[in-house]
């Protein structure tokens, strides 16, 4: 979405929310102008929210450079403290973990990009280091063509236009033919899988997680190593564990979501 194109659009805390994510853990200590420049802000308006979250506590200034502070954790944690369903999802990637021996996932859609919401690993030799909140780009991911793959044309257009924020470039490169030929078949069989497209070595496959309504809201995994583990065996052993997986998280999401919420009186 344009920034210009909703009457409702809150410019300023747009740009407050580009200043922190100029900051990452490659560069944790930035300069006005490096600020300036990574949120395309001209330099005084940088300079007024920079102070502004200072003043706030999220951000702390260290001789002529800027630092964000673990107070910017509670921005995440609201989010993740209002989602206990993660906490239910847990015991069936343990369960799926202990059948398939493997590396289990749950994955949502973030722009282009997926990010992981839920991992239960086992120790294997892989070439990509994955924990809670890592994202890749969906597209070359079987999580993310589960995800991709309920979308009209138009939305989907519109996400494959935005920029990975993820720095891992892919092995894959496909054109929107090819995108849209592999979606069609995710589609049709309602399962993923990919073979060394994101990575050499690593191979998965994942299943929809859906609401009440049957809408794919979340995605999950079995991750394997392509050394060790063949693609006959993803498909033909490990994908029945995972749809019984996939179909048990999304029941226990639909219960989630219709509990009664709990009033509480001051």
């Amino acid at each position: 979405m344009r920034r210009d194109s909703n009457a409702d659009f809150i410019e300023s805390i747009a740009r407050g929310i580009d200043v922190i994510r100029s900051f990452d853990a490659a560069t944790p200590l930035l300069s006005l102008s490096q600020v300036a420049e990574r949120a395309a802000l001209p330099r005084p308006t940088a300079r007024r929210i920079l102070t502004t979250l200072e003043v706030l506590g999220y951000a702390r200034k260290i001789d002529d450079r800027f630092t964000l502070t673990p107070r910017v954790l509670d921005l995440g944690m609201a989010y993740i403290g209002s989602l206990d369903i993660w906490q239910l999802v847990r015991p069936h990637l343990v369960d799926l973990v202990a059948k398939t021996k493997e590396s289990c996932s749950v994955a949502q859609l973030d722009g282009s990009d997926i990010v992981y919401v839920s991992r239960v690993a086992v120790p294997k030799l892989v070439t990509l280091s994955v924990t809670i909140g890592t994202r890749f780009p969906a597209i070359a991911t079987s999580l993310g063509k589960v995800l991709l793959a309920q979308m009209e044309p138009e939305e989907l257009d519109d996400v494959l236009a935005i920029p990975s924020r993820c720095p891992v470039s892919p092995r894959w490169h496909p054109d929107r033919r090819e995108i849209d030929a592999v979606l069609r078949e995710v589609r049709e069989r309602r399962w993923a899988v990919t073979d060394e497209e994101l990575a050499l070595g690593i191979r998965s496959i994942a299943a929809p997680i859906t609401d009440g309504d049957g809408r794919t809201v979340a995605a999950v995994n079995v991750n394997a190593s392509s050394v060790e583990t063949p693609l006959a065996t993803l498909v033909e052993h490990h994908l029945p564990l995972l749809q019984h997986t996939a179909g048990a998280i999304s029941e226990d999401w639909v219960r989630y979501h219709a509990r009664p919420l709990q009033t509480v009186r001051a």
